[in-house]
């Protein structure tokens, strides 16, 4: 239980706003959903993110439950006692972004799983962004993890992507080497800059209908929204990426099918999961 009690120095500040800065372990949108579920009250009383602070004003948080694990569902693909391999629905996080999200991750997920790994993102070896669906593999142990990032890090993962994309590839398939930087302007969004780190991605048209494409994406690198920034560079944005102009949809149209990989075991294996129908359905 925590209180707060406002002076003159806070007045007129947005409730929500305030209580970030009070409680940076919680992200802004957590906090809103802290006021949304009253675990957040104003003078004993519920109250909006946009409340203006008082003088005098007396805050209470209450601390919420954070034990997501059984919230979650995920279909496993493989286990063993290094890592496991799971199909990740689409509208997922890989994990919180450095602060408590009352809602719950492959993160999560995994700690009844983890033996020796810290952190809140223990276990994570790539991330897959909250709208992309697919094949992720995850660590158990902390030697583990350090001998699948090192191959994700030496480019030794084979990764292939599924993407439903506004008209049609010219030519049908092809290089897109364009270096990728974050947008200053928009610090959760990259673009394509001559100053940007290299970012190399080979494509597939697979098959056409009507305003849409199915492309097969095959990263050389793994910059961060490396495929979703070059086909919106190539003015073929992927279907219902509203970050870099795609149209709207129900869903962000990018499947991670196919992950090859060598397991701590000294195994090589190719893990897939094929796209589901409705993800299909724009081009079929």
């Amino acid at each position: 239980m925590n209180q707060i009690k406002i002076t003159e120095e806070n007045v007129g500040e947005r409730l929500d706003i305030f209580m970030q800065s009070q409680f940076p372990q919680y992200s802004r949108s957590t906090i809103q959903k802290l006021l949304k579920s009253e675990n957040i009250l104003v003078n004993k009383l519920p109250s909006r993110s946009s409340y203006k602070l008082r003088e005098g004003d007396k805050l209470k948080l209450s601390e919420p439950d954070l034990d997501f694990t059984k919230d979650l569902d995920l279909k496993v693909l493989y286990e063993d006692d290094d890592c496991v391999v799971i199909d990740k629905p689409e509208g997922i996080l890989s994990h919180s972004k450095g602060a408590i999200n009352m809602e719950p991750t492959v993160a999560s997920w995994l700690e009844s799983r983890i033996k020796d790994i810290p952190g809140d993102r223990a276990g994570i070896v790539h991330r897959l962004d909250r709208g992309t669906s697919g094949v992720m593999i995850c660590a158990k142990t902390n030697k583990a993890q350090l001998f699948l990032q090192k191959q994700f890090s030496e480019r030794k993962v084979k990764k292939v992507y599924l993407a439903v994309i506004k008209g049609s590839m010219d030519p049908l398939e092809a290089i897109i080497d364009m270096p990728i930087q974050r947008n200053p302007n928009r610090p959760s969004r990259f673009k394509v800059s001559v100053n940007g780190k290299s970012a190399v991605t080979h494509y597939k048209q697979l098959r056409s209908k009507g305003k849409y494409s199915l492309v097969e994406m095959t990263p050389q690198t793994g910059r961060t929204h490396q495929l979703r920034v070059h086909l919106a560079q190539m003015k073929h944005p992927i279907i219902g990426d509203l970050f870099y102009e795609g149209e709207e949809a129900d869903r962000l149209y990018l499947h991670a099918e196919t992950l090859e990989i060598q397991l701590p075991s000294k195994e090589k294996k190719i893990f897939t999961s094929p796209p589901s129908k409705e993800f299909l359905s724009k081009v079929d």
